[in-house]
């Protein structure tokens, strides 16, 4: 029971970092007016990925501090969830097994 507790958690993580990482990657791709939000599908993945990630980078933007264009709260956030998988989960695993 734990163990798939801690699989499907695992998962959750590995697909918050790719959530973070095509979102990061769309945005260059607005900003160099690759893609723009005219079109639909554009602004219709835009918007998801932005109200799936505006929960966890708006704490994180309050504590920062502003470096002007550059947004370092995707790198902040990816760091964070991988100190969560390598060092915090598993001895939390190894514990409660």
């Amino acid at each position: 029971m734990v163990f798939a507790l801690f699989q499907i958690i695992a998962i959750l993580l590995n697909v918050a970092i790719t959530v973070i990482i095509v979102q990061a990657i769309m945005s260059w791709l607005l900003a160099f007016n690759v893609i723009n939000l005219q079109n639909d599908i554009a602004r219709a993945i835009w918007t998801t990925l932005d109200a799936l990630t505006a929960p966890i980078y708006n704490p994180i933007r309050k504590i920062m501090p502003d470096f002007g264009s550059i947004d370092l709260t995707p790198m902040v956030v990816i760091i964070g969830i991988i100190i969560l998988q390598d060092a915090i989960l598993p001895p939390l695993q190894l514990a409660l097994t």
